[in-house]
């Protein structure tokens, strides 16, 4: 495969964990979003961008360790679609794009090589992961050339209309693993994840 990049949005206001920033959250005795970053830096040869924009100062503190890129997207509160405009827009010309959500911490980093392997396989289209009953999940993989394409629609930039478009460029790779689909957005959700030593998950069928 070709040099893989990674962007990571990590921009969210968090409402619907109440008041406090789900990317804080402790998981296993580290912020989850550094729990989710480190599992990227396990597979990523490339370089990492986090997008920050809620609360930027305390996400960037809970990352200072880690050897990543920081872009601070200032339209954050304008929806997620400017956070991803804001990370793609920084990656390197020729890189494929890992893009995937700071809030997936059962996301392992098994599963992420399983969805590069795959990707790998029709290199030219986005990759998408599915489960059984045809569930998108997340992360995607971005071929370099289709990141131009994206970011070129002025009227829409990113990728959700882009993907519904031009289904000819998107390849669904079923699996069952979790991780792919267990976004942390509610209290309900992070008290689902149970004990530390629950949180890891199967790998993709």
């Amino acid at each position: 495969m070709a040099k893989v990049d990674a962007v990571i949005l990590a921009a969210g206001l968090s409402r619907r964990m109440g008041a406090r920033n789900k990317l804080l959250l402790d998981i296993n005795g580290t912020p989850m979003i550094a729990q989710v970053v480190g599992s990227y830096l396990r597979v990523i040869t490339g370089k990492i961008h986090v997008v920050t924009g809620f609360e930027q100062d305390r996400v960037k503190a809970a990352l200072r360790a880690l050897p990543i890129q920081i872009i601070h997207n200032q339209r954050f509160a304008e929806g997620q679609q400017t956070s991803v405009v804001a990370g793609l827009s920084q990656v390197a010309e020729g890189a494929t794009t890992i893009l995937g959500l700071g809030d997936q911490p059962a996301l392992t980093s098994d599963e992420l090589e399983w969805l590069m392997a795959r990707h790998a396989a029709s290199p030219d289209k986005i990759t998408f992961p599915v489960d059984p009953n045809g569930m998108r999940g997340n992360p995607i993989v971005i071929p370099s050339a289709l990141r131009g394409q994206m970011l070129a629609r002025r009227t829409s930039p990113g990728c959700r209309r882009f993907t519904r478009e031009n289904p000819h460029l998107v390849q669904m790779v079923e699996t069952s693993a979790s991780g792919f689909f267990a976004d942390i957005d509610t209290p309900d959700d992070y008290a689902r994840l149970g004990p530390p030593q629950k949180i890891a998950v199967g790998g993709p069928s």
